[in-house]
């Protein structure tokens, strides 16, 4: 078989590279080795996770109804099958959706275990067939990390495909890992019902965002109940049969029923044949690409977690775009694009652009931020979702935005205004002189822009400090 394009795998930058270079006249084939299409996302990542969170806000949002809404309902209870039975009904959507786009651009979809033979061919595992290409688009994603704990190859020691293979709602579940998996499924099993310990060896939560949106989290964490250790190490994990001993910090120990394993994720390089293909690669860094996702190998290009750029699908989707497009003689290059981070805690946090220390690290005093209260939103007080707020940060002299964060209700879908304010390189003028329809969370971006600039009205003044 011979083809324009072959691309291995079909997670959100592999199909996307396949059905733009099908949209561009290529004859393109998309290897995957899993029965369904979609990769890690759709299949075990972000779909039924955020599948999960939609039940575990609808169970939280019934339970803690404000009585003087008016509205009157009995006490809810958490029905697990059913929840999971949705989960698995949305992932059959989202993966049978991208079989259908498949089918509708012409893609030739193959199911099984490919590498490269050489430069220009991929062979299979198990078969005697092979395929031909012109050019190649390698996007295997990634896989989640084991650290080397002894104990942890214990079976109640699960990653978070395990998890979200779950039958039955553990009542003590430890998350070893504060990073961005780690606190979204902490949150979503507290709500579960589930006594949650989360082991961060650093000294914060989601260390890689800004402080401010970390200890907002910690705090809410704190008022439910979910025990935070951080700056502590495990170190030992014991399965005594009925449950698991945790080890860490100092002497420290915690028993669990069940253990997710969320320290991070891995370039998947491995069993590629990429060395006889010609391929440098790191396997810590993954596949080496420039601008253009192109590798070593003129030809081959490669996007999504297994080239080691962000571990997000948003950026995976541009990436497939980028290779697909250079693969057949175009010339895109990834650039500097405004890169969403959304985190479906609850409350819910979202970022784009510097956070707060790395705008002050780059511009030193030059900085001003902005930080308007949801208390002080109208809309989060009707929601009786008043924890949180939104950051503005830009620098004096031209007044350019570099960064906005929020914490609070349905963060993750307004952070889009800034990803756009951002990519136009808009100054914080332009963020609070726009308007901002009224009663809306939105209008949260905007107030933080006039606080940024001393012109708040739905605050007091700030307060000088005193001569």
């Amino acid at each position: 078989m011979e083809f324009d394009v072959a691309v291995l795998g079909a997670g959100p930058a592999g199909y996307t590279a396949a059905m733009r270079a099908a949209q561009l006249g290529a004859r393109v084939v998309c290897v995957e080795k899993e029965p369904e299409l979609g990769g890690t996302c759709l299949r075990v990542g972000c779909i039924p996770t955020k599948a999960w969170v939609q039940t575990a806000h609808a169970l939280h949002a019934a339970r803690e109804i404000d009585p003087r809404l008016g509205v009157v309902s009995g006490e809810p209870t958490l029905d697990f099958a059913q929840a999971n039975e949705w989960k698995k009904a949305v992932v059959q959507q989202m993966t049978s959706g991208v079989a259908s786009l498949f089918k509708a651009n012409g893609v030739t979809a193959f199911e099984g275990t490919g590498r490269f033979e050489d430069a220009r061919s991929i062979v299979f595992e198990g078969k005697d067939t092979g395929l031909t290409f012109t050019s190649a688009i390698v996007a295997t994603g990634s896989y989640p990390v084991r650290p080397p704990i002894r104990g942890i190859n214990s079976p109640r020691c699960v990653d978070s495909t395990g998890l979200l293979a779950q039958t039955e709602v553990p009542r003590r579940l430890v998350v070893l890992g504060g990073g961005i998996i780690g606190c979204e499924f902490a949150s979503i099993f507290e709500r579960f019902g589930s006594e949650v310990t989360i082991i961060e060896m650093l000294d914060s939560l989601i260390p890689q965002e800004d402080t401010d949106a970390s200890s907002e989290l910690r705090k809410a964490f704190a008022k439910r109940g979910i025990v935070v250790h951080l700056g502590k190490e495990c170190t030992q994990i014991n399965d005594t049969g009925s449950a698991l001993d945790v080890r860490f910090g100092e002497g420290e120990n915690v028993e669990c029923d069940l253990m997710l394993v969320s320290v991070g994720r891995a370039p998947l390089v491995d069993g590629l044949g990429l060395e006889a293909a010609g391929v440098a690669f790191d396997p810590r860094k993954g596949v080496e690409t420039d601008g253009h996702r192109r590798t070593s190998v003129p030809h081959i290009y490669a996007a999504g977690d297994v080239a080691g750029y962000w571990q997000l699908a948003h950026t995976s989707f541009r990436e497939g775009e980028i290779a697909a497009e250079n693969a057949l003689g175009h010339e895109l290059e990834i650039g500097d694009p405004a890169v969403p981070r959304p985190i479906y805690t609850d409350p819910e946090i979202a970022a784009v652009g510097l956070t707060e220390a790395q705008a002050r690290e780059q511009h030193g005093d030059n900085v001003v931020v902005g930080r308007f209260p949801l208390v002080a939103n109208a809309r989060a007080v009707m929601m009786g979702e008043t924890t949180g707020w939104v950051k503005t940060i830009h620098e004096k002299t031209y007044g350019e935005l570099l960064g906005v964060v929020m914490v609070g209700p349905h963060a993750t879908d307004l952070i889009e205004a800034a990803v756009v304010g951002l990519d136009a390189e808009a100054t914080i003028e332009t963020i609070a002189d726009g308007m901002a329809p009224h009663p809306t969370l939105s209008e949260a971006f905007k107030e933080a822009g006039l606080v940024a600039l001393e012109r708040a009205i739905h605050l007091p003044p700030r307060r000088k400090a005193s001569v």
